[in-house]
């Protein structure tokens, strides 16, 4: 794991998610890399604020970015706009290619959570989420939730509207690649994860359980580590 030493990690979560979350869930990565940012959404634009957050970090030499959801989508688009940059991608629950239709999950989720926090405010969608999530889901998204404070629904709905590397654009895709699904997310179906790398040249896929990742985020940074390891 040599080439990590002198590597900056940049972690950028998911829609609603936040800097705490990744720092635990990629923390088995991030402890064998020179330095860390972990990129909170602020305003005005999140896509904004994880791609300048990229930028700056290539600066000071090779990168390691780890995504989640969001997050992935946008550092593989950064990557493939940034071809000549020394980066390896971790990305986790890619949420889907391309622009999102009505009926994809994670979109129309994102879409109708800000619609429900611009209905009811911040604080009853928190209260009405926990009591439709299993409790570990429920703890960490009422921690991020409420910290984004009024900008939680506009962070949701740019999130809704992103638009992805398509499948085709992912074949362009040249930096080193680990594609991580989640078996039982139906939020980040195990199919959007196994499209994305079966795209990526030379990408490995790997799949965790739900069960496992939910009390444990660290799972997926465990994973990851397997599979670059596995590929160094």
């Amino acid at each position: 794991m040599q080439f990590l030493e002198r590597t900056t990690a940049v972690l950028l979560p998911g829609s609603g998610s936040d800097a705490d979350f990744v720092l635990r869930a990629f923390a088995p990565l991030t402890r064998l890399c020179a330095r860390t940012v972990a990129v909170d959404a602020t305003p005005p634009s999140v896509v904004a604020g994880y791609r300048a957050a990229l930028t700056a970090a290539a600066s000071d030499g090779p990168l390691l970015a780890c995504g989640v959801s969001l997050g992935s989508a946008v550092a593989a688009g950064w990557a493939l706009e940034n071809a000549d940059a020394d980066i390896t991608l971790v990305l986790t629950l890619p949420p889907w290619s391309g622009a999102a239709g009505p009926e994809v999950p994670a979109s129309m989720s994102a879409r109708v959570t800000a619609e429900t926090v611009d209905e009811v405010g911040a604080t009853e969608a928190i209260a009405r989420m926990r009591a439709g999530s299993p409790p570990w889901l429920a703890r960490e998204l009422s921690r991020s939730w409420a910290a984004h404070g009024e900008f939680l629904a506009p962070a949701l709905r740019e999130a809704a509207a992103f638009v992805a590397p398509t499948e085709a654009e992912f074949g362009r895709l040249a930096a080193r690649t680990v594609v991580i699904g989640a078996e039982g997310d139906l939020i980040h179906p195990v199919a959007v994860a196994q499209a994305w790398g079966a795209a990526i040249p030379g990408a490995t896929t790997t799949i965790v359980d739900l069960a496992d990742l939910g009390p444990a985020p660290e799972v997926l940074g465990r994973a990851g580590l397997a599979a670059i390891t596995a590929g160094c």
